[in-house]
C-alpha cells in the first residue's frame, strides 16, 4: 500500500533523468519499513470502528511520515547505516561521487537526504488526506496528527541539546524520550487511530495511559540496543549515541550506578573518544563492559518490565474490544522485547 503510493509519487514527480536517483533510493527504504506507527493507529482505530481498508490506507501514511523522520535524525547524527543499507544520504552522496565531478559529495548528500523527507513529509499528509476517510474522520483526525508532528520536531530540538556532558536526571532524559520516540511510536499512533474512529473516552484514556507506558519501554530498549545490540541485526552501527556523547537512559543509569572507579573509567574512555565507532571496535567493547559491570544493563530491563506489566494491566480492566485487545497485548512484548 506504501510502497504503490510511493512509487506512483515518484513517477509522477521524478521525471527528469537526474532525479531518478531519488525514487530508486526511497521506493528502497520505504519498502524495509516495519509498520509500527500504523500498526498502533489501526488497532486505535478498531477500538471504535470494525476493520476498513480505508482506515488501513490512512494509517499507512504514518509510515512515509516516519520515513521522513528516520531521514533527517540520520543526517542529523550523520549515521552511517540504516535497516542493514547505508543511510540515505550516504547513498545520495555515493550517487554524486560517481556520477559528477568536483567536490561537495558530503554536502549534497545531506542536503539531497533533507529535500527527499520533505517529500515524504508532504506525501504523508495527501495520503491521509486522499484515504477516501469521512469529512468527520479526517478533521477528528488532524489535531492528533499535528500535535504528533510538532512534538516529534520539539523532542528531536531537544535531543540536539542532549549530551553526557550537561549530566542530565534520568527523568530528564526519559521526558526527551517521551516526546522525541515514545509518544510519537506509540501513544500519538494509538490516539490518532481512535479519533478516526470516534472512540468512548473511556477507551481513548485506557490506550493513552497504554501508549504512554509501551512508548517508554520501546525507547529504553532502543537506549539498550543502541549500546548493547548486535548491528547485524539492529542494522544501525554499535556505539553511535556513545561516540556523539548521548545521554541515554542507559548512559545516565550507569553514571548513577558507578563506583568512584567506575566514573574514573568512563572519563578515561570519554577523553579516548574515536572519530567513528568502526575506528575503535575496542572502544565500544569497554564502554559496554563498564555498563554491564555498573548493573546499568540489569536496572534497565527492569524498567522495561515495570511499563510491560503495568500496561498488560491497563488493557486488562479496560473493556476494550477482543480484536484490537489481542493486538496491544502482542505489541507489548513485541515492542519492549525487540532485537532490531
Amino acid at each position: 500500500m506504501v510502497s504503490t503510493f510511493t512509487a506512483q509519487r515518484c513517477i509522477e514527480h521524478f521525471t527528469a533523468p537526474d532525479t531518478a536517483v531519488l525514487g530508486r533510493v526511497l521506493r528502497e527504504f520505504v519498502a524495509d519499513g516495519k509498520y509500527v506507527r500504523s500498526t498502533f493507529a489501526y488497532l486505535g482505530w478498531l477500538c471504535g470502528q470494525p476493520e476498513s481498508g480505508t482506515a488501513a490506507q490512512a494509517v499507512a501514511s504514518l509510515e512515509l511520515l516516519h520515513a521522513f523522520a528516520l531521514i533527517q535524525d540520520d543526517v542529523m547524527d550523520d549515521s552511517a547505516t540504516r535497516r542493514g543499507r547505508p543511510t540515505v544520504h550516504r547513498q545520495l552522496a555515493d550517487w554524486h561521487t560517481r556520477n559528477h565531478t568536483g567536490q561537495g559529495a558530503q554536502r549534497f548528500g545531506r542536503s539531497a537526504a533533507i529535500l527527499l523527507s520533505d517529500l515524504c513529509l508532504l506525501w504523508a499528509d495527501r495520503m491521509l488526506r486522499e484515504a477516501d476517510l469521512t469529512t468527520a474522520e479526517l478533521d477528528r483526525a488532524w489535531p492528533v496528527y499535528d500535535l504528533m508532528r510538532s512534538e516529534l520536531a520539539v523532542g528531536q530540538f531537544s535531543d540536539l541539546l542532549n549530551d553526557t556532558a550537561t549530566a542530565p536526571s534520568l527523568e530528564a532524559v526519559l521526558d526527551i524520550a517521551r516526546r522525541k520516540s515514545g509518544n510519537y511510536t506509540v501513544r500519538r499512533p494509538l490516539e490518532l487511530g481512535a479519533a478516526m474512529a470516534g472512540c468512548t473516552r473511556e477507551h481513548t484514556v485506557a490506550l493513552q495511559r497504554y501508549g504512554a507506558l509501551i512508548g517508554e519501554a520501546f525507547q529504553l530498549r532502543d537506549d539498550q540496543l543502541g549500546v548493547l545490540g548486535d548491528p547485524c541485526t539492529t542494522g544501525k552501527p554499535l556505539g553511535d549515541d556513545l561516540r556523539q556523547g548521548k545521554a541515554t537512559s542507559v548512559t545516565v543509569i550507569a553514571r548513577e550506578m558507578a563506583t568512584p572507579h567506575q566514573r574514573n573509567q568512563m572519563k578515561t574512555l570519554t577523553a579516548a573518544l574515536p572519530r567513528s565507532a568502526d575506528d575503535d571496535p575496542e572502544w565500544v567493547c569497554s564502554w559496554q563492559k563498564l555498563i554491564v559491570a555498573t548493573g546499568a544493563h540489569s536496572r534497565v530491563e527492569q524498567l522495561i518490565d515495570q511499563r510491560v506489566v503495568a500496561a498488560s494491566h491497563l488493557l486488562k480492566v479496560a473493556r476494550l474490544p477482543a480484536l484490537p485487545l489481542q493486538g496491544l497485548m502482542l505489541l507489548a512484548e513485541k515492542c519492549s522485547r525487540r532485537d532490531h
